[in-house]
């Protein structure tokens, strides 16, 4: 058996495209301690990632006022533990409480359709969660049911089409922009995909979510969902696109 981990894309100048790069999201959350200000957290926090040259988002938790949140990216998945988790050491950070049940890592993947397979697996997903228009971001996993595995792929992609159309809709109306992720095998829930969801306004995202509920993904096919993080961006450091 040849095992290929090459991701593919639509045809250019006649060559169908394949990369064998993906980008790598985390995001954690965490509860800062009493005796400690959530707002002077937030702000060392964002001191570190400038400091430490980390790309990265923070949060505020809009479901709970000590919550903060860390979103960063890198290709190499080692990132998170040699340059992310030693925050979790200094002084300001190491007294926080991790809630591991809304931890949350994915990668970008492909469709086999995209236009600019480069730009879908390596700076799409940074360009929405770092647009200054968007401080509104919603992240969870979730889980489809075997029998969706079991479909016939032309099954598959009608049903696929349907979900994807509608939130292609409400991207073209600056209604809300999706951060689509694998996660199969490095979630601790046992999830396979890894969504966010970012906008200027929060009602919109709630509106997709809702109007995802009627396709026929979402209502026969989806096992589980949640937990839903809202956070409200409090700190964006940028680094340069990957090339």
């Amino acid at each position: 058996m040849t095992i290929d981990t090459n991701e593919y894309g639509g045809k250019r100048d006649g060559v169908r495209q394949q990369m064998n790069r993906r980008l790598f999201m985390q995001l954690l959350v965490f509860n800062v301690a009493r005796e400690s200000s959530p707002d002077e957290t937030a702000a060392a926090l964002a001191g570190f990632l400038k400091a430490r040259g980390i790309a990265g988002v923070v949060y505020a938790d809009t479901m709970d006022p000590r919550g903060l949140g860390l979103l960063t990216w890198s290709e190499d998945p080692a990132h998170f533990v040699t340059a992310v988790r030693p925050l979790f050491s200094t002084r300001e950070l190491s007294r926080v409480e991790l809630r591991p049940d809304y931890g949350m890592l994915g990668r970008t993947y492909s469709t086999g359709h995209e236009p600019d397979l480069e730009h879908s697996l390596l700076r799409r997903a940074i360009e929405n969660v770092q647009h200054a228009s968007y401080p509104w971001h919603v992240w969870y996993p979730l889980r489809r049911t075997g029998e969706f595995a079991r479909l016939e792929g032309h099954d598959q992609s009608i049903i696929l089409r349907e979900h994807a159309s509608i939130g292609m809709a409400y991207g073209a109306q600056e209604l809300a922009h999706d951060i689509r992720l694998a996660c199969h095998g490095i979630d601790a829930g046992d999830n396979e995909f890894l969504i966010g969801l970012v906008g200027p306004e929060l009602h919109p995202l709630s509106h997709l979510v809702q109007a995802m509920r009627k396709t026929r993904q979402t209502s026969e096919f989806i096992a589980k969902m949640g937990p839903f993080f809202v956070g409200h961006v409090i700190h964006r450091n940028a680094l340069e696109s990957p090339k």
